[in-house]
């Protein structure tokens, strides 16, 4: 299926080249055109196109993708005449269903300031893929409200502080002891609206999902798998669970709302902890009304019950990967490899990169003081430095694609509403994997 609707794509390209000359309408300088993965930095990068036209001259596009609709949009912008120059794979997979459009990239400055050049998604001596941030999630919490928690006098646990918690089943007895003393704390739930609309699954189908496959692929000592037996799939369901029935909202509710529900939540103050990642900062701090200060925003690993766990660290990995079209011409991605290392190398481009797309960027440009200094970025920074802390891997880069992930999505929307078992969806979660890898 996806090689017919490959072959499809790339007769529509060789058609637009032909009746269009091949070429771009600015043969001499190129253009840029980007499609943009995340949503939620928009408006940074609209600012940044505008900044780097006013500093070159050179045409800035950018086009960004709703939530969870990327491939899609990528699909119908990819064909046309005037195609993204730039875009984003999640990695090797990706790469797999979009590498005739991927440039080879090992000759650019941009792979030479390259960390750590293993990040890269390579193939046959070839860089098609260069990440572009580490990034970091957890279970964020709110500090001044675990403290008040942990001062009340009938609290049901031992432990005194958020940093004691260290395994799930220490999570457990305070997450609902925190339900039943909610009144006292002022929070209408504990955890944040668990979002089930319609792209705005992605923190459970992908996300959460992580844990099961991290420690299943630990395992077996691999990192994919054709088939999955989904081994600790009792373990995600105990967390999802816990989610969902110490939430802030009904879970008939639920398949209504949106992550920008649960972020909001969070930033009034209605709820005490949400799963997300560093890119939260941003958004929480923007949000009209919020409460939370730097200080009391703090993440914590999302414990799933395995042995060893006092030991885990948040989940640190990237599936943001920056490609240049190799069906753009040659003025064109000369322009779009030149904007890109703008970015990452110069003082102006530097500056939105961490302050105000909040990146932490896997390149030797950065110094010490032009990292992000937001208060989730720190700690995903003090975390990848912490010898006593095992960082999660990102595996979610091995999933079979959105399609997989949407549907696994919907399975648990129907799964909270009782319309199917657990064991229904853990067997579809099998079967999806299977056929679609």
């Amino acid at each position: 299926m996806k090689k017919s609707r490959m072959g499809i794509i790339t007769v529509l390209l060789l058609l637009a080249f032909v009746l269009n000359g091949c070429g771009n309408s600015k043969k001499d300088e190129g253009s840029i055109y980007y499609l943009n993965f995340k949503p939620e930095v928009a408006d940074v990068w609209e600012e940044i196109a505008e900044t780097y036209t006013k500093e070159t001259g050179v045409e800035v596009k950018i086009i960004t993708a709703a939530s969870g609709t990327y491939e899609q949009v990528l699909q119908s912008e990819i064909a046309k005449r005037e195609a993204p120059t730039l875009f984003q794979i999640n990695g090797p997979i990706g790469y797999e269903s979009w590498s005739e459009f991927c440039l080879d990239l090992k000759d650019t400055d941009l792979y030479e300031h390259l960390l750590d050049k293993n990040l890269a998604v390579e193939k046959d001596g070839g860089v098609y893929g260069i990440p572009y941030v580490v990034e970091g999630y957890g279970i964020i919490y709110n500090e001044s409200i675990m403290k008040k928690y942990f001062a009340l006098p009938d609290k049901a646990v031992s432990i005194s502080s958020a940093e004691e918690i260290t395994s799930y089943d220490l999570l457990k007895a305070v997450v609902e002891d925190m339900t039943a003393h909610k009144e006292q704390l002022g929070i209408e739930g504990v955890f944040g609206s668990t979002s089930l609309s319609s792209g705005e699954d992605w923190r459970w189908q992908t996300h959460l999902m992580n844990m099961p496959i991290y420690f299943e692929f630990k395992d077996k000592g691999v990192n994919d798998l054709d088939e999955i037996d989904f081994t600790y799939s009792d373990n995600f369901r105990n967390v999802f669970d816990l989610y969902v029935n110490n939430s802030c909202t009904d879970k008939t509710q639920l398949g209504t709302k949106t992550v920008n529900d649960s972020m909001e939540e969070f930033a009034k103050g209605k709820v005490a902890m949400v799963q997300n990642g560093n890119w939260a900062w941003g958004q929480i701090s923007s949000i009209d009304g919020n409460i939370v200060s730097e200080e009391d925003v703090k993440f914590l690993p999302i414990y799933i019950g395995m042995n060893g766990e006092e030991s885990q660290g948040i989940c640190i990995g990237t599936e943001n990967y920056f490609s240049v079209s190799s069906w753009a011409s040659k003025e064109d991605q000369k322009a779009t490899i030149d904007f890109l290392e703008w970015l990452f190398t110069s003082d102006v481009g530097k500056d939105y990169v961490t302050n105000q797309l909040g990146f932490i960027a896997p390149f030797d440009t950065f110094e010490d003081d032009e990292k992000p200094t937001d208060p989730l970025a720190q700690q995903v920074i003090e975390t990848m430095s912490d010898e006593s802390r095992q960082s999660v891997d990102w595996n979610f880069t091995a999933f079979p694609g959105q399609l997989f992930k949407d549907q696994f999505g919907a399975d648990l929307l129907s799964y909270v509403k009782e319309e199917m078992t657990w064991e229904e969806v853990v067997s579809d979660v099998k079967t999806q994997w299977k056929e679609q890898k």
